[in-house]
């Protein structure tokens, strides 16, 4: 089975591939679009040229070993993947091969997050309106809506959306899916030290902070807060919750 997790940016979309990993049945596979992202867009991000180096540039290539043998035998393999690296120019039919997930988080508290990172931000930067265009596509495909998950639901009821999802995705619950070993991991993208500091400290989830608020963002993130809303609030109808 293979699990393409659609993520933006600044998200808990690593932890959430931690969890998958420490499943024992699960291969994963972190950005593999990040190198033909940089390479088409020309995007200035830390450690562009060790990634580059790292990934196949050509999108055909990465989708190849996307649905080529999956790692080590295994029989899940999860692919976290970023929707601002889905470029129009990449190609989308491969998507609908595999089963198709969403993580979502309310695009104030992705700003935030940004800005303390990068400075400045771009509603294509924050892969919203990408994401619901997958969602959209997938949804048509398949005539029902695929699995949402919000992260501050995740935070805060970790057991309770992750046994949600694995029910929507058609896989058992793991209980090794709520820790893991702290560390650096093989399976992280190059780019991991510019990025994972915090993740590698982590050995779980941790509790959601509060949420960021509209007022809170100076006003060039505000507006495009307010560009975003729209696609967030879209896919926060289908999201599961820890009944479903």
């Amino acid at each position: 089975m293979r699990i393409a997790m659609w993520s933006g940016p600044r998200n808990i979309s690593t932890a959430l591939m931690r969890s998958f990993e420490n499943r024992p049945d699960t291969a994963v596979i972190d950005e593999p679009f990040y190198a033909a992202y940089l390479a088409a867009s020309g995007a200035a991000h830390p450690m562009r040229e060790a990634v580059l180096k790292a990934q196949p540039t050509d999108w055909r290539v990465v989708v190849d070993g996307l649905l080529g043998p999956v790692p080590d035998g295994r029989r899940v393999y999860y692919q976290k993947h970023m929707t601002h690296h889905m470029l129009p120019e990449i190609g989308r039919d491969w998507i609908g091969q595999q089963r198709n997930a969403f993580l979502i988080r309310a695009p104030e508290d992705v700003l935030l997050s940004y800005a303390e990172v990068r400075g400045q931000a771009t509603l294509e930067d924050i892969g919203v309106p990408q994401q619901r265009e997958l969602f959209e596509r997938e949804a048509d495909r398949l005539g029902y809506a695929p699995p949402v998950i919000d992260s501050f639901d995740v935070l805060a009821e970790p057991h309770g959306i992750l046994s949600a999802l694995c029910a929507a995705l058609g896989i058992a619950f793991a209980e090794q899916m709520l820790r893991w070993p702290a560390g650096k991991r093989a399976s992280d993208g190059v780019w991991a030290p510019a990025w994972y500091a915090a993740v590698e400290r982590s050995t779980g989830f941790s509790a959601p902070r509060r949420r960021a608020q509209r007022d809170e963002l100076p006003d060039d993130l505000k507006r495009i807060a307010d560009q975003a809303r729209s696609s967030y609030e879209r896919l926060t109808e289908f999201k599961l919750d820890a009944h479903s």
